[in-house]
């Protein structure tokens, strides 16, 4: 029997239905097409960037599964592209994986599409779709995103686990005083940069830091910086030569860190994209992380 539901060209268009609005938005071109159990196809996503489409699988599917649900994907949304990513349940397998098995550089179906421009709440993100797990915009935070834009006026920003940058592009449209983003790669902070200027945004390479996080809130706290909106968007698990951390284990730890640098009246806006994750569970670890800074 398939792992698939019957019906699934239907499904799937009944999946882009849904969507509404965003299908006509001119100001918004990427968000969630197909969220898994919800749109009736469990533990399958698809995220849609123009008209590339790219596919998240969160469990096993044979190889004439994975061919029937790309075929259907194409038929029922037509895209230019489709792109396959198949995701671990862990992120620590990355390292035991070849990442091409688990994110081909090529396109499942359609033309290779290297960088193109998708566009969200009226601002611009190059995105990469053959390049790993990641290409480049996280689309579970684009309210966030919104609403930091409409708060950023005047304030100062700190952007940890900055990614490509998109809380920074953000909160700079929103004509924040500065903005400094943080993450553990060199790489993708280019890759904010580039985001940055494709959004007409001037570019200093002071307000692009990479590093391990802890040690930066470290020096920071102990130098007495603060900021006005401190954003911690970090990955469910990451390592670096430093630092373990597991969103599960270590939320306190980093909630406390990041408050130690928000600034009296400021805010700490702590995000989490581990679904397994309670929300009642979450919230008592960020309270338990921001008591100990002393801000509760």
């Amino acid at each position: 029997m398939s792992a698939l539901p019957p019906r699934l060209v239907d499904l799937l268009r009944a999946s882009r239905a849904r969507r509404g609005p965003l299908l006509v938005d001119p100001a918004t071109s990427a968000f969630r097409l197909l969220n898994g159990a919800a749109d009736g196809v469990p533990e399958v996503t698809a995220d849609v960037f123009g008209d590339v489409v790219v596919v998240s699988l969160y469990r096993d599917l044979t190889d004439a599964e994975e061919a029937t649900l790309l075929d259907a994907a194409v038929s029922a949304w037509t895209p230019r592209s489709v792109y396959l990513k198949r995701r671990p349940r862990e992120a620590r397998v990355l390292a035991n994986v070849a990442k091409d098995a688990l994110a081909p550089e090529s396109a499942a179906r359609g033309e290779p599409v290297e960088d193109f421009v998708a566009k969200e709440n009226g601002l611009s993100f190059h995105i990469r779709p053959g390049q790993g797990l990641s290409v480049g915009l996280y689309l579970d935070m684009r309210d966030t995103r919104a609403w930091l834009q409409a708060q950023a006026s005047g304030l100062t920003v700190l952007n940890l686990f900055a990614y490509t940058c998109a809380f920074g592009v953000a909160a700079t449209a929103g004509g924040a005083k500065r903005v400094l983003n943080m993450d553990a790669s060199r790489r993708v902070l280019e890759w904010g940069e580039e985001n940055a200027r494709l959004n007409g945004q001037s570019v200093d390479r002071y307000d692009y830091v990479s590093g391990d996080v802890f040690d930066w809130l470290g020096r920071l706290a102990k130098k007495g910086e603060v900021f006005d909106v401190v954003v911690a968007d970090p990955p469910s698990f990451s390592t670096t030569k430093t630092t373990r951390f597991s969103a599960a284990r270590d939320y306190a730890r980093l909630a406390e860190a990041a408050a130690k640098v928000v600034a009296p009246k400021g805010r700490l806006v702590a995000c989490c994209n581990l679904a397994g994750l309670p929300s009642r569970r979450f919230e008592t670890m960020v309270l338990e992380g921001v008591t100990r800074a002393g801000l509760s």
